[in-house]
Order: C-alpha cells, then sequence, then structure tokens
C-alpha cells in the first residue's frame, strides 16, 4: 500500500485567465499558492482481479470502462491498470469549496499510481496529464493552474502562453511576509457547496455575447501581476487593496459568481476594516478570503462572521506539492 498527500490552493491574482478560451486569445497569469490542506489517495494491490474504489461511493469493477468516477476511469487507462488493485480517497476539506480540490485529486492520483507501478514521472509530467484528462478527455471547462499548483506546491507564479504552454516559476517572497499573509489572512465557509463546471460554463457562455468579459479578465491579469510585484517587494497592504480590486472585476465576468448576501457578506468585511477579499476559485460559494492589516480588524472581523453562522477555517501556506508520505511496496519516484 502507498499514500500520496497532495495540497489545495488558494488564487491569489489572475485567477480564471487560465481557462482556454482566454488564454488562447490572450496569455495567462495566474499566481497561486498551496495551502495545508490535503487530498490523500492510497492505492494497494486486491487480491482479486477487481477494482475495488472508495470515495463518497463504493464501487467494485472488473475492468476500468466500467467505472462510474471519470477521472479515476481515465487515469488507470492511462497509466495502463487493468484490475487487481484497490483506490481510496479522502480530503482535509469538501469538494467543490473552491480550493481546485478536482485538479488536486486527479495530480494525487497520477503521482500514486504511477508509484505503484514503479514508474519515474516529473512534475510538470503529472500537471500536463491531469490537464489532459480533465481538459482534453472529459472536457470540464476548468484552466491549468490548479494541476500546476497542486504538482509543484509553494507559491507559484503560472504562465500560460496562447498555444497553452505552461511555464511555473516560484514567487520571490520573504519569510516573514509569508508569515505576516498567514496572519492576515482570514478565510470563512459560506456553506453553500458549488460546481466549478456550472460557474465556468457560465463566465465562457458570456463572453461569447459580452467581450467586456475579456476585458475584465484582462484588467484581473494585470491586477495578478501587480499582486506579484508588491509581494515580493513585502507591501501587504497594497496586496490586501488590489484583492478588492479584483473582486469587483471578477463579478463583472459571471452573474453566479457572487449574490446579494455574499455581496452583504463582503460590504460587511470592508466595514470590519477588511483591506480586500474575495469568493475564493469560481465563486458562487465555498470560502470567503479576507485580508486585514490589524489584530483588532481580525477580531470584529471573526466576531461578525460567527455571529452569523459563518465557520472559520485556518489556512497555512504550504511550500510542497505532491508527495509519497508512505510507501510500503518499496517502490521509489521523485516525489519521495
Amino acid at each position: 500500500m502507498l499514500i500520496s498527500s497532495t495540497p489545495l490552493r488558494i488564487s491569489l491574482g489572475g485567477g480564471g485567465t487560465d481557462l482556454p478560451f482566454y488564454y488562447k486569445n490572450y496569455g495567462s497569469f495566474v499566481l497561486a499558492a498551496a495551502i495545508k490542506k490535503h487530498v490523500y489517495i492510497t492505492v494497494s494491490n486486491h487480491f482479486e482481479k477487481i477494482i475495488k474504489l472508495n470515495y463518497s461511493q463504493t464501487e467494485m469493477c472488473n475492468s476500468p470502462n466500467e467505472i462510474k468516477h471519470p477521472i479515476i476511469r481515465e487515469a488507470l487507462d492511462i497509466v495502463g491498470i487493468k484490475n487487481h488493485v484497490e483506490i481510496n480517497s479522502i480530503a482535509d476539506l469538501p469538494a467543490k469549496s473552491g480550493l481546485g480540490s478536482s485538479g488536486s485529486f486527479t495530480v494525487g492520483l497520477l503521482n500514486a499510481l504511477y508509484t505503484h507501478l514503479g514508474k519515474t514521472i516529473t512534475r510538470k509530467e503529472l500537471a500536463e496529464t491531469a490537464c489532459h484528462i480533465e481538459m482534453d478527455l472529459l472536457k470540464e471547462p476548468v484552466g491549468k493552474q490548479d494541476q500546476y499548483i497542486a504538482a509543484f506546491g509553494g507559491f507559484s507564479c503560472i504562465n500560460i502562453n496562447k498555444q497553452g504552454k505552461v511555464h511555473v516559476v516560484p514567487l520571490r517572497i520573504s519569510n516573514e511576509s509569508i508569515q505576516d499573509l498567514e496572519h492576515n489572512l482570514t478565510y470563512f465557509y459560506t456553506g453553500v457547496m458549488r460546481s466549478a463546471s456550472d460557474v465556468l460554463k457560465d463566465q465562457k457562455k458570456t463572453s461569447k455575447r459580452n467581450h467586456n468579459v475579456f476585458e475584465s479578465l484582462t484588467r484581473i491579469k494585470e491586477i495578478g501581476l501587480k499582486i506579484k510585484k508588491c509581494l515580493e517587494k513585502d507591501d501587504l497592504d497594497e496586496f490586501g487593496r488590489l484583492m478588492d480590486e479584483h473582486w469587483m472585476e471578477k463579478k463583472k465576468t459571471s452573474g453566479k459568481i457572487s449574490n446579494n448576501i455574499f455581496d452583504e457578506y463582503y460590504d460587511l468585511a470592508k466595514q470590519c476594516g477588511a483591506l480586500g477579499g474575495k469568493i475564493i476559485g469560481a465563486g458562487g460559494g465555498g470560502f470567503f478570503m479576507f485580508y486585514t492589516n490589524t489584530r483588532e480588524k481580525r477580531k470584529k472581523l471573526r466576531n461578525e462572521f460567527i455571529k452569523r453562522g459563518l465557520n472559520e477555517v485556518r489556512m497555512p501556506f504550504e511550500s510542497e506539492g505532491t508527495k509519497i508520505i508512505l510507501n510500503l511496496e518499496g517502490r521509489r519516484n521523485e516525489h519521495n
């Protein structure tokens, strides 16, 4: 048996520009950070000639083409495993909460399966294979940031050219700024689970009849580049103010990103002293992230949101990408 651990992520700038309908025209820049919340995949031999799966459901199949879970079905086909395998998955936080869980699941699954076979694969190959499964084979309306941050971890600047080629560069951020960001960022669960695909499909559909979507995404990309510069200069308050600009532009790209209740939450956070914030991921639900620059403002923010029934969740940053944390099979690959 072996276990892979793969981080979830938060987007810090440029989110949404990693979608094909945008980057094929303008290129993309996304700044994302891995967090210490993980997806865990266990893979082991099964003594019977079957495939046994345990995720939110349980499946017992004789061959990959019988599998209902689309990502597992395609991953097993790609790596060439036909049977005699058991796969289990659990996660620190729920799916459909805006933290890139689908990309982390796919990368972690591939890492575990290739290690199970004793094969070596680079982080870039893991990310690209995961993108191929989700974007090409399953036709999901997703971008490329989730798979790459899951594979590489840390604070990563993800550049995508018009041909879809990805170049990842670590953000030059000081350890002191990382610690300050962890203190100054607060996260609250909205209690709403939503499908990112629904939001992203609407965003793409809207862009076809309203070119302003492309203009907003271009501004979001420009804001992302500004966020990169201010984080590298340790100007965290400017990051908070840019997050406010980012959120206002993001809401213009789809009517499903926010609603009256979320707008009221955001206004409340600003009244409590937050410089900026946003719903993490595609929008429409999941987690709010807010930036405040004093302990007093954070205390007021927490009290007001907890009073309204929203749970706070701590999300420290994670320096590592996907890795094998247990391997009882004696095989090794690059990620051990």
